[in-house]
């Protein structure tokens, strides 16, 4: 036996409470060592932090929706991988490998790609994001889905952000082309507030057109309930529609960390389709304008499992007779 090898025996022995003082005097010298090696792989393995996520979920829909989407139904498997590099104390590199599995078909077109990858950090007080990252935008009302770009970030209870790059493409579809956005939102009291204005070059849904939007929402806790409203406008005008809003009202929330934890809440959409570039929520809606309920709740069902279910009852907003679009929507989350 050699006297590192009875070094990392005295080493046990010290972890379980043992007394070996004489020992460790003994082997000091390699101890030390030992401990050096071990602190130097836990640094290594701390820069690089790997989570997890996978969402299964079925949707039905009925009237037009089955229409648009080509189904009545549909079951899907996403699986994602976030991984996060350490580059310094300043700045972190990050990337999503995602995996969809279609359960409706038998084709084997299942595909795995890496959908974003980004760097992110601060230079003074400005907090920047480099690369192919994900935007939220208006609460996800106007968009819901990669970039390819750069913003920056100043402030904190006072939040000015500035962004520039170009949209994603979409299920291969291509969204529209060169975009900039400026958005100046902060809380006072129990309000939380947000103004965007966001143009954007060659938006296809509109044949090509450029488009601006602006939008305004404000959002109010009381406690667990909270209600929101926003306002949105375009400057294009699609079936004489250029402005709408969103109004909601809910309670609480299922917690990640939380069993039993849940919430329930219900929206109102009325949007043009100039102010619609890649919506946050499930739902099939026409391209030409929107409006209809949405009703959502969800619940902890044990830590880090939420199950998730939506029902969206929606028509054209042109008022066009028994052109409605029903969904039914329902997930499991599973995060690691």
């Amino acid at each position: 036996m050699t006297r590192y090898e009875m070094a990392q025996i005295v080493a046990k022995a010290m972890a379980k409470g043992a007394n070996v003082d004489r020992l460790a005097t003994e082997f000091a010298e390699e101890l030390d060592g030992l401990g050096v090696r071990v602190a130097a792989l836990e640094q290594k393995t701390d820069q690089v932090q790997i989570a997890g996520q996978i969402r299964t979920s079925y949707a039905a829909y009925s009237k037009g929706a089955a229409r648009m989407f080509k189904s009545n139904h549909s079951g899907v498997m996403r699986s994602r991988l976030f991984l996060t590099g350490k580059v310094n104390d300043n700045w972190n590199y990050q990337g999503v490998l995602q995996n969809i599995q279609d359960f409706t078909n038998d084709s084997g077109d299942e595909k795995t790609e890496f959908q974003r990858a980004f760097l992110e950090g601060r230079i003074g007080n400005v907090r920047l994001t480099l690369g192919r990252y994900h935007s939220f935008v208006a609460d996800g009302n106007l968009y819901d889905h990669r970039v390819d770009g750069m913003k920056m970030v100043l402030g904190k209870e006072l939040k000015a952000e500035l962004e520039y790059g170009k949209l994603a493409y979409a299920d291969g579809a291509k969204l529209g082309d060169k975009f900039y956005r400026f958005t100046l939102s902060g809380k006072t009291g129990a309000w939380n507030w947000e103004g965007n204005y966001i143009n954007i070059d060659n938006l296809l849904k509109l044949g090509g057109q450029d488009d601006k939007i602006w939008t305004l929402g404000a959002r109010v806790n009381l406690d667990k309930a909270y209600a929101s409203a926003m306002y949105l406008k375009s400057d294009v005008n699609v079936a004489d529609k250029d402005a709408g809003y969103v109004l909601g009202i809910g309670y609480a929330g299922a917690r990640q960390n939380e069993a039993g934890s849940w919430g329930v809440w219900s929206k109102y959409y009325n949007q043009p389709s100039g102010a619609d570039i890649m919506h946050t929520m499930p739902g099939v809606h026409p391209e030409t304008g929107f409006k209809g309920w949405g009703f959502g709740a969800d619940y902890t069902i044990a830590r880090n499992m939420i199950l998730d279910t939506e029902y969206y009852a929606l028509k054209d907003q042109r008022d066009i007779a028994n052109n409605k679009y029903n969904t039914w929507w329902t997930h499991l989350m599973i995060l690691f």
